[in-house]
């Protein structure tokens, strides 16, 4: 709905196709690859680069399993619709569907083995954990929401910019951008709301299961710091976009895009360590997402890098300021709660502690850099081979008329009105009508 609303209505149909593919895509590709390169060996005395079994899941047997599968799909899916959303207006839906399984398939499983399986490198599930902690990202800051914005960043930077939006029909640079207007604000609002309502499932469900007071308690916080950081990150942003506009032009507007991805970079950033901070560290977590989404949604405009829908600031650079924020606020009673090791906290609790001890940060930055690295390495070649194949931007008067009518037989509403001449007829006879009611009623 979010990414419905925010195109133009000349391509509503093709963006929400893409979505249901992503869901699709990302059960198919999840089913038969992905789980086993993310979660096929998780014994925790070993490190491995990618699992290698469970492949179609076809030895599963019990209901956690099961279960399990249909939890982690749900990630999968998600960091391929942030992607989804940055290139609308101009992907072609071959490119879309070879990026996709992809993502879903081989790049995202490889960060979530690397974090949260047991078995690797930077998880903190491992018996040797790095640093003797690990990483932590409870619910998937940098896991779900940095894999998917690098990759979208990648994407609108080798994809171009839409039509007219920083250059006009000559190449020439236009001295002011040219802006999109969402074509419902009613579907964005809607899929704003939608979303939030969702993460109650990641951030809470990440919990997996109620299987104690500590995991009860858990859940229960996460609930709190998801719901803080979310309002944190609205209020901040859109009142922060208000000063400044009130500033540089001298009256105050309330402009609901910043308070909509103010409140999803809010969630980003609190998703890697809902578990893990106090409600209070939550609010300082939302404020700071603001800010951050309002700064590299500029900056992305002055390096002119079309992002349809304002993905890579809520999800990519919030995603970073995430993992980071666990790194600075981990509070150890929670820690310890749901990792089960105290021995490195956040970097202000062990300043407060006067040791001044900055392993958790360090090894947050490190897991950062991993991200960003894997993402690069792997889809920038991809993008690049798909653009030299000619299958990666529509004809560009595919685009100017709009996806829907070019790639999918005709526009998502139906706006044509009856017939002209049927309205002159229907005009003509209540005409008549009436005027028949009247010269009865002199003849009487």
């Amino acid at each position: 709905m979010l990414c419905a609303g925010s195109v133009r209505a000349k391509n509503v149909k093709n963006i929400m196709l893409k979505n249901l593919l992503d869901a699709c895509g990302g059960a198919l590709g999840f089913w038969s690859v992905g789980y086993a390169l993310a979660y096929g060996d998780s014994d925790s005395s070993t490190r491995r680069f990618i699992g290698d079994n469970h492949f179609f899941i076809g030895k599963f047997t019990s209901g956690g399993e099961y279960v399990g599968w249909f939890f982690q799909f749900a990630f999968a899916a998600t960091a391929a619709t942030i992607v989804a959303g940055t290139v609308a207006e101009r992907c072609k839906m071959a490119a879309y569907l070879c990026y996709s399984v992809m993502l879903t398939g081989f790049v995202y499983p490889v960060v979530v083995h690397s974090i949260w399986s047991s078995a690797g490198f930077l998880t903190a599930f491992n018996d040797k954990p790095l640093g003797d902690i690990g990483m932590v990202d409870f619910a998937g800051s940098g896991v779900v929401h940095m894999t998917g914005g690098v990759t979208a960043l990648i994407a609108a930077a080798i994809l171009g910019p839409r039509l007219g939006r920083f250059y006009d029909e000559d190449g020439n640079p236009l001295e002011t951008p040219t802006s999109f207007p969402p074509h419902s604000v009613a579907l964005q609002i809607l899929g704003t709301f939608i979303l939030w309502t969702g993460w109650y499932g990641f951030n809470p469900g990440s919990t997996l299961a109620i299987s104690s007071s500590g995991a009860a308690a858990t859940a229960a916080l996460c609930c709190v710091t998801t719901t803080i950081a979310a309002a944190a990150g609205c209020v901040t942003s859109m009142f922060t976009a208000t000063i400044i506009d009130e500033f540089l032009t001298g009256e105050a507007s309330y402009d609901l895009t910043y308070a909509m991805n103010g409140c999803l970079g809010g969630l980003v950033g609190i998703t890697a360590g809902c578990s893990v901070v106090t409600p209070y560290a939550a609010l300082i977590i939302g404020i700071v997402a603001g800010w951050v989404y309002i700064a590299f949604s500029a900056l992305l405009v002055k390096l002119k890098i079309d992002d349809a829908v304002d993905a890579i600031p809520v999800h990519f650079a919030n995603g970073i300021w995430g993992c980071i924020a666990v790194g600075l606020f981990a509070e150890p009673s929670k820690i310890d709660i749901s990792y089960g090791n105290t021995m490195h906290v956040g970097f202000f609790y062990s300043w407060g502690r006067g040791s001044g001890d900055a392993t958790l940060l360090g090894i947050q930055c490190l897991g950062i850099l991993w991200i960003i690295g894997w993402c690069t390495m792997v889809m920038t070649p991809f993008f690049t081979l798909l653009k030299a194949a000619g299958m990666f931007r529509v004809d560009p008067l595919e685009e100017e008329v709009g996806l829907d009518i070019s790639h999918h037989k005709g526009s998502a509403y139906d706006l044509t009105g009856p017939d002209q001449s049927h309205v002159d007829k229907l005009i003509a006879e209540r005409a008549s009508q009436h005027g028949a009611v009247e010269k009865e009623g002199e003849e009487e």
